[in-house]
C-alpha cells in the first residue's frame, strides 16, 4: 500500500482539512498519514476560532513520518502561519519529497481567512517552486499573484504565472465563475487542459478544494500520472457534491464515503499553453 501524507489543519466539523483528507485518502486506497499544523474551531457556519501548533510539535511529527512512513505523494493545505509555512518547505526539501500538491488554503468556504498575511509570500516563494501540482481557486489565485482572476482569460494567466514561479503544474479551480457551466484549467509546460461540467445546484460544498487535492495526491501516491490523477479526483468530487448527506445548516460536506473511480481514456480538449 502506498502512503499519502496530508500536512494541514484539523476541522472540527469533520468536512475538511485533516479529516476530509483522510478520508478521501482511504477511498482512493492510499494509507493516510497527517502533520497537523492548526486545530480550528469550525461547523458548516464558519470558522469561530484557529490554534496554530507550536513548531517543535510540527517538526517532530515531520521528522517521524520521514523516518519510518515517508509518503509517495504529499499535499499541503492550510498552514496557517509564515513561520509554519516556511517550515513546511524546509522538510520538503530536506527529506526530498517529490509529488507536493499545493492547495494554497487562505480562504474558507464560509469568506473566513486562514492564512495571515505574511504567510502569503511564503507560499509563493518557498511552496510554489516545490509543487508538481498548485490547486487555486480564483480568490486564491488572485491573492497568489496579486492580481484579479475572474474569468477563462485570467484562469490560463494566472497558469501561466504559476509556472513561471516554478510550478510543474497548475490546476485553477474555476467555482466561482459565474453561470451554470464551469471550468478547470489544468496547465503544464505541455499545454492547458480543460474540464468542463455544470454546476451542482447544492450548498454542500464545505471541505471541495481540500477533497480534490488529496484526491490529486492519493492518484499520484499510486503512481498514476498528473493528468489521469486530476481526471479522477475531479469526477471523485462532483460525485461526492452530488451524494452530500445534507448535514449542517450552512456550508455542508461532501458525501467522502463514494467509491473512488478509475481514470477513463477519455481526452478533455487541450490548447497550447
Amino acid at each position: 500500500m502506498r502512503i499519502a501524507l496530508t500536512i494541514a489543519g484539523s476541522d472540527s466539523g469533520g468536512g475538511a482539512g485533516i479529516q476530509a483528507d483522510l478520508k478521501t485518502f482511504h477511498q482512493f486506497g492510499a494509507f493516510g498519514t497527517s502533520v497537523v499544523v492548526a486545530i480550528t474551531a469550525q461547523n458548516t457556519q464558519g470558522v469561530r476560532a484557529v490554534h496554530a501548533i507550536p513548531a517543535e510539535i510540527v517538526e517532530a511529527q515531520l521528522a517521524a513520518l520521514a523516518e519510518d512512513l515517508p509518503p509517495a505523494a504529499l499535499k499541503s493545505g492550510m498552514l496557517a502561519t509564515a513561520g509554519l509555512a516556511a517550515q513546511v518547505a524546509r522538510a520538503i526539501e530536506r527529506y526530498e519529497w517529490g509529488s507536493y500538491v499545493l492547495d494554497p488554503v487562505m480562504v474558507a468556504t464560509s469568506g473566513d481567512r486562514l492564512l495571515d498575511a505574511a504567510a502569503e509570500a511564503v507560499v509563493r516563494a518557498q511552496l510554489v517552486p516545490l509543487a508538481a501540482l498548485v490547486t487555486p481557486n480564483l480568490h486564491e489565485a488572485s491573492i497568489l499573484l496579486g492580481e484579479r482572476v475572474a474569468d477563462a482569460a485570467g484562469m490560463r494567466r494566472a497558469g501561466a504565472a504559476l509556472l513561471a514561479l516554478g510550478a510543474r503544474g497548475a490546476l485553477i479551480k474555476g467555482g466561482h465563475l459565474p453561470g451554470d457551466r464551469l471550468v478547470d484549467l489544468l496547465v503544464t509546460p505541455a499545454g492547458t487542459r480543460e474540464y468542463r461540467h455544470s454546476r451542482l445546484p447544492t450548498s454542500s460544498t464545505h471541505g471541495t478544494g481540500c477533497t480534490l487535492s488529496a484526491a490529486i495526491t492519493a492518484g499520484l501516491a499510486l503512481g498514476r500520472p498528473l493528468e489521469p490523477s486530476v481526471e479522477a479526483a475531479l469526477d471523485y468530487v462532483r460525485r461526492a457534491i452530488a451524494a452530500a448527506p445534507g448535514l449542517g445548516s450552512g456550508r455542508g460536506p461532501l458525501h467522502h464515503g463514494v467509491p473512488a473511480s478509475t481514470p477513463s481514456t477519455s481526452r478533455p480538449s487541450r490548447s497550447p499553453a
